[in-house]
């Protein structure tokens, strides 16, 4: 590192978009300190896909970078197609529960099971904030949102374990009340290969919180903190026991072949033996 961190390094001059106390500039802050840190000073090696939803908008068109906004659901695809065509940039997907694991699900359990070499950072506000606060796929049980105000009375999806079956290489889940873990995280997933899931579980004050009885962002950030577990320590928990924790740490490491060394070995062969 050759000079004091600066987000303003990585950003165009444009005012962000998100409500006061959204997770999302944690999230944003921990990515850009995880790039200096490991000596890019700028953002010319990445290339940034993101869908629809408040946590698409961290990376476009703010980061001072290529990145494309796509169609809800749809930036693994798109990502898919930038790493094969340039498999020497960094290519990162940021999007939130309902953009990923809502209508993008299939997209992202067929990446990890292709194994494609992207990082996916998902910012999991447990709800779809940006279209006024209706049930996502990770909604907790019995919360009210908008859409279900007796309650939700579906069981959350748990994307980390889901990431960590289909394939994924690498898969963790932090949350903004872990801002150095959440940092170093990301730091580990860009030095290495193959599909990399982060979930970062981040607070909605707007659409989640002040219907659940948090005054504030602050008051959310405590609770994440009071109630995350690792996951050795969740280890000798009942079910029940656990649907009020948030466990945090890594999920699996593993070195499996990526879709594009797997590709390229593939027409390299088929070259050879012609």
């Amino acid at each position: 590192m050759s000079e004091s961190f600066s987000v303003k390094k990585y950003l165009r001059d444009l005012k962000l978009p998100f409500c006061p106390g959204c997770g999302a500039f944690t999230v944003m802050n921990a990515f850009l300190r995880a790039v200096h840190e490991l000596g890019y000073e700028n953002l010319e090696k990445f290339v940034f896909c993101s869908g629809i939803g408040c946590s698409s908008w961290i990376p476009s068109p703010y980061f001072l970078a290529d990145s494309i906004h796509t169609l809800h659901g749809r930036s693994i695809p798109v990502a898919t197609g930038v790493k094969l065509m340039r498999p020497d940039l960094n290519v990162v997907v940021f999007g939130g529960d309902g953009d990923i694991v809502g209508i993008g699900l299939s997209h992202f359990i067929h990446a990890a099971r292709r194994n494609l070499d992207v990082l996916v950072i998902m910012i999991n506000n447990m709800v779809y904030g940006m279209t006024g606060g209706q049930v996502a796929p990770t909604t907790p049980f019995k919360v009210k949102t908008t859409t279900t105000p007796y309650g939700s009375f579906e069981y959350p999806l748990d994307a980390v374990k889901l990431a960590v079956v289909a394939g994924a290489n690498y898969a963790a889940r932090w949350t903004t009340a872990h801002p150095t873990e959440l940092k170093e995280a990301i730091k580990k997933a860009l030095k290495l290969k193959g599909f990399r899931f982060i979930e970062a579980v981040s607070q909605c004050p707007t659409a989640f919180g002040r219907r659940v009885g948090f005054k504030t962002a602050a008051e959310m950030i405590k609770w994440f903190k009071e109630n995350s577990i690792t996951l050795e320590e969740s280890g000798g928990l009942s079910e029940e026991d656990l649907t009020t924790k948030i466990v945090v740490g890594d999920f699996v490491h593993r070195d499996r072949p990526t879709l594009i060394e797997t590709i390229y070995a593939v027409i390299k062969e088929a070259q050879e033996s012609e």
